[in-house]
């Protein structure tokens, strides 16, 4: 049984091999172990080669009936195991529209026809893209069913079943691979719509100057993928190549001059199949940069300029210069030098950013009555090296000719600030200085004048016409105006012209430290143990109220005038402001009065006797003193019977006095048992009175009592004792207590506490009547326009009262009237 493969419009020839095709002239045996990878693409056309010369029938697009393959076919052979057969790839083209397209039919030779069910799975089948490919479950023909795209899916693995009407497997299941062939059906495209490069003008040929890069989607193992660059247009003349591989892009020719054209636009173009096949755009911009290839030069060659005399830090004038090369950049930018002209250094030039100008100005000033015209030399070059081949320039060098203009200038002192020394406390009259200037201008006859500024102490006098400095009064050393000794003030010197030119001078006196006090003793008592061995002594201090060098060292000595005084006490200096003083011997307790004699390190020195309290004392173990009462302890000494006496003595004079004034007390309070409203006299306002009383009216005479409401002065009258007063039930204890006198409140602040006071009087007195009772409240003056308010309850009925008045009080009120009054 011989069988023939479909060909594909690829062009490839997909088998599958038994050993009857080869005795019929159509396969070859595969002598090799079954197969489960795809043959490569020189494999396929050696066969498709092969089975043309054998005279194997070809597919072409135009066949509709597929070839029929055995896959599952076993060769016998004698001796030998059965192999299986492997069914090379099937190449298909990928955009093939006519469709359904077939591809292969494959037959199983161990049942009949109709009796095997075929079916395939894998991508493209039952895997996504799903429905790709289709097979016809009785004949074993595979369908193709949709375009292929290569850059999508260059190939497809399926498995081929082959089972009996019963479902039982009559094969193993085998590899169906499918390639799909590559179509030149998509563009190069270049990976940016425009590339730039940068090459420095004057480049030599050959010169990188950028890559153009494109890409394309095709198989990259066939020539629709093959690329090829180009450059369509560039700007004047073919001074830039392009690699037609690479896409790198060179100069070619010299003469790249940015002065001339400073940027390049290229069209580039990449063609597939070699340059043959589908074609792209793009452009490239070169820009040249710039090198110093261009000498900076003058605009003119001499320049004219006029400066004022006596100023500095002004402009004079501007120096134009031109430049072809890049602005903004080091070939541009223009550095100037003064050649000669200027010895003293009095002129500058700086660079105008902007504008590449030279400004010249004065950096000294001038002195016309010196110089009255300058003529510079100057030279201009840029910042960066020129190159060695550029060209020098015409006017690289310029005059400039600089005319001092004539001012009237202020007039100088000649030693500014002056500085001189004087004593502290020197007397009026004395001289200070003769602090003169001079004017520069002496081609004019000018006189000068002088006077103060600033003498904020006004503590000196200044000659108008010479100068003359001299002290008016004593400056006196505490001035708050001398800082670390030095006296500052400022003097004026100025010419009679219109308008004069002043000069300010400054004046520092510098006030020197006179020797004029002695030292003080600090402290001038203190205590010292009265044995030798105990205690550190007493440390002895001085202070002075000069200034160094003429205070410490202090020379600490017992008084000369009292020899004595060495016998029992010693000094020792601990520093050069302190010394201790000792006792060489006990002594009694007590005060001590010694002299020291003090003396400072001025010259000439200054000392001075000073008296020094001492008081020896007992010392406890520390070495300090105890205080007294302990000190006494310890020396066995009581207290005297005499101090006991007045101890005594002055605590029955405290009771004596004490016990008036307790009687006096006594009987105050006596004096207010009269009652709680005794004290409060005529005025009641602002009172906290007894109320609290709700009983059944004014006819309820038991409930409590009418005579709270009445007026203070009738209550007066009523509060006069006529017998033992009336004792309320529930008070404790059943009597009366005694209240003390309230005084009425004299501020606000008062009247919180007399309130809370005057509640706890009426709840706890008991000559009042009980807590439910009305008690007495302020009273506000004699007659009410409205009436009391017990005549609307007298009456037993509605029809007693005259309702019609609630007609003046509005309409609401009226309304009342019209319900309740007469008809």
């Amino acid at each position: 049984m011989c069988c023939h493969s479909l060909g594909a419009p690829a062009r490839a020839l997909v088998l599958s091999l038994s050993p009857r095709c080869v005795r019929a002239g159509g396969c070859l045996p595969d002598a090799r172990p079954p197969l489960r990878r795809p043959m490569d693409a020189a494999l396929l056309v050696a066969l498709g080669l092969l089975a043309q010369s054998l005279g194997l029938s070809l597919g072409v697009p135009g066949q509709r009936r597929p070839s029929t393959l055995y896959p599952w076919h076993r060769a016998p052979a004698p001796g030998r195991v059965r192999r299986a057969w492997v069914i090379p790839p099937i190449s298909v083209s990928e955009n093939h529209k006519r469709l359904p397209y077939p591809l292969v039919q494959i037959k199983s030779d161990k049942q009949p026809l109709g009796s095997v069910i075929y079916s395939i799975q894998g991508p493209g089948v039952d895997e996504e893209p799903q429905g790709v490919f289709s097979i016809d479950k009785f004949t074993g023909k595979v369908f193709l069913n949709a375009m292929l795209d290569r850059e999508k899916t260059d190939r497809f693995r399926l498995r081929a079943f082959a089972l009996d009407l019963g479902g039982a497997t009559l094969e193993e299941p085998t590899d169906l691979e499918i390639v799909v062939v590559d179509q030149n059906d998509n563009r190069p495209v270049f990976r940016q719509e425009a590339f730039s490069g940068r090459v420095l003008e004057g480049a030599v040929p050959g010169t990188y100057v950028t890559r153009a890069e494109a890409t394309d989607a095709d198989d990259p193992e066939t020539d629709n993928a093959a690329l090829r660059y180009s450059i369509l247009e560039q700007d004047g003349p073919q001074l830039f190549s392009i690699d037609e591989h690479t896409g790198d892009i060179r100069t070619v020719q010299v003469g790249l001059d940015r002065e001339v054209v400073a940027v390049y636009n290229l069209t580039l173009q990449v063609a597939d199949m070699s340059g043959d096949g589908l074609t792209a755009t793009a452009s490239a911009i070169i820009t040249l940069e710039d090198v110093n290839d261009n000498a900076p030069g003058f605009t003119r060659d001499e320049f004219f300029m006029e400066a004022t005399e006596a100023v500095s830090g002004v402009d004079v004038g501007r120096l134009q210069v031109e430049d072809r090369d890049l602005p903004g950049s080091p070939n541009w930018a223009a550095r100037f030098t003064i050649l000669e002209g200027d010895p003293k250094g009095q002129f500058a030039i700086r660079t105008d950013p902007k504008t590449n100008e030279g400004v010249l100005s004065v950096v000294k000033p001038l002195d016309y009555e010196s110089c009255e015209q300058y003529n510079l030399r100057v030279a201009v070059q840029n910042e960066a090296p020129l190159q060695a081949a550029a060209p020098r320039a015409e006017r690289g060098q310029a005059r400039v000719s600089v005319r001092v203009q004539d001012v009237n200038e202020a007039p100088v002192f000649q030693e500014n600030p002056l500085r001189i020394s004087l004593p502290e406390g020197v007397p009026p009259g004395t001289p200070v200085a003769t602090f003169s200037a001079q004017d520069p201008d002496t081609q004019r006859l000018q006189r000068l004048s002088y006077s103060k500024d600033y003498d904020p102490d006004d503590w000196l006098r200044v000659d108008r016409a010479t100068g003359q400095i001299q002290t008016q009064r004593v400056l006196s050393p505490a001035s708050p105006f001398l800082k670390d000794g030095w006296y500052r003030a400022i003097i004026l010197a100025y010419d009679d012209a219109s308008p004069p030119s002043t000069a300010t001078g400054t004046l520092s006196i510098e006030i020197l430290e006179v020797n004029d006090h002695a030292p003080e003793l600090s402290p001038p008592s203190g205590s010292v143990c009265s044995k030798p061995d105990q205690g550190s002594g007493l440390l002895l201090g001085a202070t002075d109220a000069d200034l160094p060098p003429h205070g410490a060292p202090f020379h600490f000595q017992l008084s000369p005038r009292v020899p004595e005084l060495t016998r029992n006490w010693s000094v020792s200096q601990v520093n050069v402001s302190h010394a201790r003083l000792r006792l060489r011997h006990q002594v009694r307790e007590g005060l001590h009065r010694l002299s020291l004699l003090l003396r400072d390190s001025g010259q000439p020195p200054q000392q001075r006797e000073q008296p020094l309290n001492v008081t020896v004392c007992r010392c406890g173990p520390d070495g300090a003193c105890l205080p007294g009462a302990a000190a006494r302890r310890a020396g066995g000494v009581g207290v005297s019977l005499g101090a006991l006496v007045i101890v005594l003595a002055s605590i029955i004079l405290l009771l004596l006095l004490a016990l008036p004034v307790a009687l006096v007390t006594r009987s105050r309070r006596q004096s207010g048992d009269k009652g709680f409203l005794h004290g409060l006299q005529d005025d009641l306002r602002d009172n906290i009175l007894n109320y609290d009383e709700q009983g059944g009216g004014e006819e309820d005479q038991d409930a409590y009592d009418i005579n709270q409401l009445r007026h203070p002065t009738e209550l007066a009258a009523l509060c006069a004792p006529l017998g033992r007063p009336p004792l309320r039930r529930d008070a404790p204890f059943g009597r009366v207590r005694p209240q003390p006198p309230r005084m009425l409140p004299t501020s606000p602040a008062d009247i919180a506490d007399f309130i809370n006071d005057g509640l706890e009087v009426a709840d706890s007195d008991p000559s009042v009547p009980p807590y439910d009772t009305a008690l007495i409240y302020d009273y506000e003056g004699d007659g009410s326009v409205a009436g009391t308010l017990s005549s609307i309850l007298s009456s037993l009925g509605d029809e007693d009262q005259d309702y019609s008045c609630l007609r003046d009080w509005g309409p609401r009120f009226a309304r009342l009237a019209d319900l309740y009054g007469p008809p």
